[in-house]
């Protein structure tokens, strides 16, 4: 039986639940035990580069609950990821600062000793779960259904920090998508950013870069994206929502988040995946099953 603490960070039961119920099913139809901290908090992302004390702190509070559980941490969201990650690696290192936040901390009843390990809930299923073994529990597969994977940036890089897969040339969501029956196209601007960082700072640049991706997409005849950041896949879903209402010509292409897709692969209820949350209509990927 493996056990994680869940880290669902802000985003995601703030504007994309789905992500977070999508993924409990999985995990549960798995064996995966999931632990929830009710102490965690943000993970200091948004503090990152305005005062990385407050950043640190924020982050490594949650580490220092997950490690007072006895337990490693499992994480759903890219920024969130990135952050802690990137938290572990400064508080692997000696110095002023660290030893300010082990104060701090220790103020508040916490300690930190660096113990609890940090996972993508991609690397769990890649790493921990196993391609063969994953699909072992899928009843169904898909046929002739071409997606674009978007893995996100802040997963990636720095790649000596995040630890997750190469940052130039990634394989796990690939393979983690080609388990499922489905194809990964290899298409243009895979791994550039989606431009949901610029939203509310330069709305066209955004979603300029936003274009650009579902045109390079579309071109490499993609019938779906397939995200596993929650900030990727609002950008792909509510801001194409958004540009298709400015522009009644144009055609998105809908969105499903890995653990939906997984999901129905595995005869979860679509409801319980969520399905119908999502903005943009993706219900027809179920055409695209077949029964194993």
């Amino acid at each position: 039986m493996m056990r994680y603490s869940l880290f669902i960070g802000c985003q995601i039961p703030a504007r994309l639940p789905q992500y977070e119920t999508a993924a409990r099913a999985v995990f549960r139809e798995l064996g995966v035990e999931q632990e929830d901290i009710r102490q965690f908090n943000c993970c200091g992302y948004p503090m990152r580069n305005v005062d990385k004390k407050a950043f640190l702190l924020s982050s490594v509070k949650n580490l220092a609950l997950s490690e007072q559980a006895g337990l490693d941490m499992m994480v759903l969201c890219n920024c969130c990821f990135g952050a802690l990650k990137n938290a572990e690696h400064t508080m692997a290192e000696q110095g002023q600062m660290q030893d300010e936040i082990r104060e701090k901390l220790g103020e508040t009843g916490f300690s930190y000793e660096g113990k609890t390990r940090i996972r993508h809930y991609l690397s769990v299923l890649y790493h921990e779960i196993g391609i063969e073994n994953l699909k072992k529990h899928l009843s169904q597969t898909y046929n002739e259904l071409n997606l674009a994977v978007q893995y996100g940036c802040h997963a990636l890089r720095p790649g000596n920090v995040t630890e997750f897969d190469d940052p130039v040339n990634p394989s796990i969501f690939d393979s983690l998508v080609g388990a499922t029956g489905a194809a990964s196209v290899d298409w243009t601007n895979k791994l550039e950013c989606c431009g949901a960082p610029l939203t509310g700072i330069n709305d066209k640049l955004s979603a300029d870069l936003l274009t650009r991706k579902v045109k390079e997409a579309v071109k490499a005849e993609a019938d779906f994206f397939c995200t596993s950041c929650p900030y990727c896949q609002i950008q792909f879903d509510t801001g194409q929502e958004m540009i298709a209402a400015e522009n009644p010509g144009s055609k998105p292409l809908a969105s499903i988040v890995f653990p939906q897709l997984l999901g129905l692969s595995m005869n979860i209820d679509p409801h319980a995946l969520g399905l119908e949350s999502n903005r943009l209509d993706i219900t027809r990927i179920k055409s695209y099953l077949s029964k194993e």
